[in-house]
């Protein structure tokens, strides 16, 4: 191997947040990237549709990449994936689920086919390069097919945990490859990057087959249709949905395409096993009784456009709830959601349906392993540094508190930010700098184009509404035309204010006037002068501050 340099590890994102998961690690004149995740926008982002990561750092440093690692399928893990792949064409690396939603949504954005995905599986080495080598772990999570990495350099080896829970009881797939965990510690591993999610709980996370017993039981005693709503993505959760379905002579439909999508891809790949003649149409189930239909779908985190969402306020063109059903909504909502997910649940209950969800009974585990968890695996691989992974800022600071009670010095354990550069080697370790990191917000099929101005001006409007004012000037007579038009939107109603209106058109003419009378007419000027003047009197009527919008028309 080369001679010895240091390790670089640079998140780019994943950290101080939930998403947005990728890292890159740096070794001489050579990068591999773990992760290309987004995340959803938060409720000051109107009409983002999603957030990805800045990698203008990647892109100057294109030609150091040699692939992307993946440790599962979720979004927050992959979702980035197509519009890194449009400015970086590099491998991509991953399991055979992980690889299967990959390339549906490449799919989507036109890209399959231009792009080299590979098919790694557990226990494999692939080795990039003189300088990479990595070793994919088995790991339990609540999603098949996910694994932790052993990425090994000439500094030394850093081991990358993913998503992961200890559960000695997987749906589907083996248990966390423990053994081969302390198989590396024994070996030396340089550092330990470990997911923080449930840092604050004590104990341990409970089995994912947990949830299926629970579901056995509400499903036996139930004489109502029953709709589950749980994360598309979680394949062992509506597995056990669907056999709990079965088990008690009930059929299956599915709402929501993301759930439609992930179904397929995962029967297809055999990940799901589904009973000849239980899943059937949507358009279907009004041919069957209320107690012989078992709904899942999309909408545990109360997006918006999502189909439980539209449910639970009359707006699903399938699917009417009435108090005849039982909705179970299987899944914690996301730090930021939980005004919306309680929304959801309220308007449930108003129809009269009955709901269970988390606070009322064990319908949903996690997937994220908690403290004991975690210090358990901190004592198999004993790392010498340690870099906590996936989390606000606070499950970081908490998760090396919890490694310094291992026994892991405070000055060997690191809080990074997003594009902080942290280099190692066996000798020392130390923060280095930073390089551009930060988000890049989607809307729609513009990539960035929506910036802070941008987000501004949307707040603005929803907050405060738009005044619009029209003018027609004679240029050569210098003189107003006719009267100012004035347009409200989210102001005030016109016909219900037609004074305010009015005086808003005297003031906006006076204003033009003023501007006429000068030897040369400067247009910027006379739209500032009616915004100034129209601002003023608005404020004092009604302490409001709408965006006001002046338009000048010459003839």
């Amino acid at each position: 191997m080369a001679k010895t340099k240091k390790l670089k590890v640079i998140p780019i994102g994943g950290l101080d947040e939930i998403g947005k998961n990728l890292t890159a690690f740096e070794y001489s004149n050579e990068i591999i990237i773990v992760d290309c995740g987004m995340a959803f926008p938060d409720d000051d982002m109107p009409g983002v549709d999603m957030v990805i990561n800045d990698i203008t750092y990647l892109v100057n440093n294109r030609q150091k990449i040699k692939g992307i690692f993946l440790t599962h399928g979720h979004e927050d893990h992959i979702g980035g994936l197509p519009y890194f792949l449009k400015e970086i064409n590099v491998p991509v690396y991953g399991t055979k689920l992980t690889l299967g939603l990959v390339e549906h949504k490449l799919k989507e954005h036109n890209l399959l086919g231009s792009v080299k995905l590979i098919r790694v599986r557990h226990g494999e080495t692939v080795t990039v390069s003189k300088l990479f080598e990595v070793e994919l772990i088995t790991t339990n999570h609540s999603i098949a097919d996910s694994v932790a990495l052993a990425i090994k350099t000439p500094a030394g080896t850093v081991v990358h945990m993913g998503d992961f829970k200890i559960d000695s009881t997987p749906i589907v797939g083996d248990v966390i490859d423990l053994a081969r965990l302390g198989a590396l510690g024994k070996e030396g591993v340089l550092a330990l990057m470990s997911d923080s999610t449930n840092v604050e709980r004590p104990g341990y996370a409970m089995s994912e087959r947990s949830v299926g017993h629970k579901f056995d039981s509400i499903f036996k005693d139930c004489d109502k249709r029953i709709i589950v709503a749980t994360f598309a993505s979680n394949v062992h959760r509506v597995q056990q949905i669907i056999d709990a379905a079965a088990k008690n002579h009930r059929k299956v439909a599915i709402s929501g395409r993301s759930m439609e999508n992930i179904v397929e891809i995962s029967i297809l790949l055999g990940y799901m096993k589904v009973p000849p003649g239980v899943l059937i149409n949507l358009d279907s189930i009004k041919r069957y009784r209320p107690d012989e239909v078992v709904i899942i779908t999309t909408g545990s985190q109360g997006e918006p456009m999502s189909a439980l969402t539209r449910m639970a306020f009359s707006d699903h063109r399938k699917v009417e709830i009435t108090k005849d059903d039982l909705i179970i909504i299987s899944a914690s909502p996301i730090p930021g959601n939980e005004k919306a997910v309680s929304n959801v649940i309220n308007e449930l209950f108003k129809i009269g349906a009955e709901v269970i969800y988390k606070s009322l009974m064990d319908v949903h585990v996690s997937g994220h392993a908690c403290q004991e968890e975690l210090k358990l695996i901190m004592s198999l691989v004993k790392p010498k540094y340690f870099i906590p992974v996936h989390g606000e800022h606070r499950h970081l600071v908490l998760h090396c508190r919890l490694a310094e009670d291992m026994g892991i010095p405070e000055e060997n354990s690191f809080v990074l930010t997003n594009g902080s550069v942290l280099e190692l080697d066996k000798d020392s370790a130390k923060i280095t700098g930073n390089v551009q990191a930060g988000q890049v917000l989607v809307d729609g099929l513009g990539v960035g184009d929506v910036g802070n101005i941008v987000l501004r001006d949307r707040k603005h409007l929803a907050q405060d509404g738009l005044i619009i004012i029209v003018t027609t000037i004679d240029n050569e007579k210098r003189e107003i035309v006719s009267k100012p038009d004035v347009i409200s939107r989210g102001f005030v109603y016109v016909r219900e204010a037609e004074q305010l209106i009015d005086e808003i058109k005297d003031i906006s003419a006076e204003a033009v006037e003023m501007s006429l009378t000068k030897r040369n007419v400067d247009w910027a000027m006379m739209k500032n002068n009616i915004k100034t003047s129209v601002a003023k009197y608005i404020y004092d009527r009604t302490k409001r501050n709408p965006m006001i919008l002046p338009i000048i028309e010459e003839i």
